[in-house]
């Protein structure tokens, strides 16, 4: 195992790629947001122009759904970040190895999803859906 320095292409090259692993799981959190507020509100239209305000709840479906899509995303972004500062952590000490720079894994599956059950406690996840819904009771209450 020879030891790595922070110079070299290959550390380049791996921070790079759990760079654009945590972006990407970034973007795929704000995406599942940005679908979940199109497709509520689609039901919620459809719904109006139904005059059919009890089937609001049918709303609560793909809110439940992106909820835990965008926790999972965010545990993983978590995890990759972990992934990051524990390697950038080994460069500094100079423990890191050729071999470190060919795991590109978050973790195992329980792992995985503990992280995803954390993260439904983010501020940036919570507060979104627990928002969506308190709108469909209002919109409930206001068609009614």
């Amino acid at each position: 195992m020879s030891a790595l320095n922070l110079d070299s292409p290959s550390v380049q090259s791996y921070l790079g790629i759990l760079q654009g692993v945590i972006t990407r799981m970034a973007t795929n959190s704000a995406n599942a947001k940005a679908w979940c507020i199109a497709l509520v509100s689609a039901i919620v239209v459809i719904i109006a122009d139904k005059g059919r305000p009890e089937y609001v709840w049918i709303s609560c479906v793909p809110i439940v759904l992106f909820f835990a899509l965008d926790a999972y995303y965010l545990g993983l972004e978590r995890l990759f970040r972990d992934v990051y500062n524990g390697f950038v952590r080994k460069l500094h000490e100079g423990t890191a190895t050729v071999e470190d720079t060919f795991i590109v894994t978050p973790g195992t599956g329980g792992q995985i999803f503990g992280a995803a059950a954390r993260a439904t406690g983010s501020f940036s996840i919570w507060p979104f859906y627990l928002l969506l819904i308190i709108m469909l009771l209002l919109v409930k209450a206001w068609v009614l």
